[in-house]
């Protein structure tokens, strides 16, 4: 039988105090409906409702995709109400799973366990005992059934001390689904039309309701403001750091890691902390990270070493090599084999090849570098002439002084010999020494200036 999903995201999200709606508040820089309609994407949905209010057109914006249909609700009446703007949509031979797009971290495994639990005559319920309840609808049994659920405001002395809780997230069938939608009651408290009401329906109609439970109650949590927005985040990256160690990898402090994207793993990696890693980044057997590195959309090779305070974005480090401390290596940089930087040297789509080296205070900026070439400190290829931007190529096994100026375009061959503090702006052939400074003279009785 087919799915359908209906994403509930029509909440504002006042206690945020953002002109953003709620769900698209970030964990991990990514939406929190994101994370919603990526677990959705997991179970193969064939459709995914995505039920929506306040700042609808903020909303299509951020959040696209061709599986998507976005459903308005213009008047926030409860969650029954926001399920059953989807109704129209619905088919009675498919199966519904109602998710809410302020809880992000629900596993895609406990989604496929609830699916599970549902019977053929009835529905599945995601319920989790906690040992505070308050705020939350309390799950109803009668000899251990289900039978309905009971919500704060209108719940009974007795039923306050029940600690098992809705989480709102449920599994039912389409025509089933639609028939108790239809008959919901706002007859409560807060004037809503409740989706747990639907559970004592089921109930009255003789069919069962299973339960099924999260591994940890944190997935089923929501926001509601940053205090909670912030909680969700450490738990996300704690499991994703948990992860990260059941595959092998050692982490300094599980505690201090950020992933914002996808990190892929080899063996023996180590990482150190305050790391942050964004978009996809690969990092193969025996790699290095030393603390406060930022990795974005980036491959790292085997045995490299990344020192600390070290940004690297859109490269490709090789094997074996050694970048920073303090280096910054910009997009569509290659640093092969073995090759090095160090402090506080920025590479700009430029190439390093196997062994070289550059170790302190450079810039190298749409260089093409060969192998085993030095490059002094202080070098700077100046390759943007207010205009345009000019390529320096390096051939192999040049020496680069320190405080050299190469002005692209400009060729250096191979076991050429630039002389420190040079500025050259002509081709260097092979094996040749270029030395371009400026002629010396020393003054007697110079007097410095005075402060006046």
């Amino acid at each position: 039988m087919s799915l359908s999903v209906v994403i509930l995201a029509a909440g504002k999200g006042t206690r945020m105090k953002s002109s953003l709606p709620k769900v698209l508040h970030t964990i991990a820089d990514k939406p929190m409906v994101e994370h919603v309609i990526d677990a959705a994407r997991f179970l193969d949905a064939e459709n995914i409702y995505l039920v929506y209010g306040f700042g609808g057109d903020i909303l299509k914006a951020k959040v696209t995709g061709d599986d998507l249909t976005f459903v308005e609700q213009k008047e926030q009446l409860g969650t029954g109400h926001a399920v059953d703007m989807a109704s129209p949509h619905l088919k009675d031979d498919e199966n519904v799973l109602v998710l809410y797009g302020d809880v992000p971290l629900t596993r895609v495994s406990t989604l496929e366990r609830l699916i599970a639990a549902k019977p053929d005559n009835g529905m599945s319920l995601l319920t989790v005992t906690v040992d505070n309840p308050t705020g939350y609808g309390r799950i109803v049994r009668d000899y251990g059934q289900v039978v309905g659920i009971v919500e704060q405001k209108d719940a009974s002395q007795e039923q306050l001390l029940i600690q098992e809780i809705n989480s709102g997230i449920l599994y039912a069938n389409g025509a089933d689904l639609k028939r108790w939608l239809s008959n919901l009651s706002n007859d409560n408290a807060q004037g809503e039309y409740y989706l747990t009401d639907i559970i004592a329906a089921c109930h009255a109609e003789g069919k069962l309701i299973e339960t099924a439970h999260p591994d940890i109650a944190i997935e089923t949590e929501g926001a509601n403001d940053r205090v909670q927005l912030a909680t969700l985040e450490r738990a996300f990256q704690l499991r994703e750091a948990e992860h990260l160690m059941i595959q092998g990898a050692s982490l300094r402090d599980p505690h201090r890691i950020d992933i914002r994207g996808k990190l892929v793993i080899g063996q023996e990696v180590k990482i150190d902390i305050n790391c942050i890693f964004e978009g996809e980044v690969v990092l193969a057997d025996g790699v290095k990270v030393g603390a406060n590195c930022i990795l974005k959309d980036c491959t790292i090779g085997e045995f490299a070493e990344i020192k600390p305070n070290t940004i690297i974005d859109g490269a490709v480090i090789g094997d074996q090599c050694s970048v920073g401390p303090f280096a910054r290596i910009r997009p569509d940089s290659v640093m092969n084999r073995n090759s090095h930087v160090g402090n506080f040297v920025e590479m700009k789509k430029s190439t390093l090849g196997e062994g070289s080296k550059s170790g302190h205070l450079t810039y190298l900026g749409d260089a093409n570098i060969g192998k085993n070439v030095n490059i002094g400190a202080g070098t700077i290829t100046c390759n943007y002439d207010g205009a345009n931007k000019s390529q320096t190529i390096i051939a192999d096994e040049a020496f680069i002084g320190s405080n050299s100026s190469l002005v692209a375009p400009v060729y250096v061959g191979e076991n050429a010999t630039i002389g420190a503090g040079s500025v050259i702006a002509k081709d260097v052939e092979k094996e040749q020494l270029a030395v371009a400074r400026g002629k010396q003279r020393n003054i007697e009785g110079w007097q410095r200036p005075t402060k006046k």
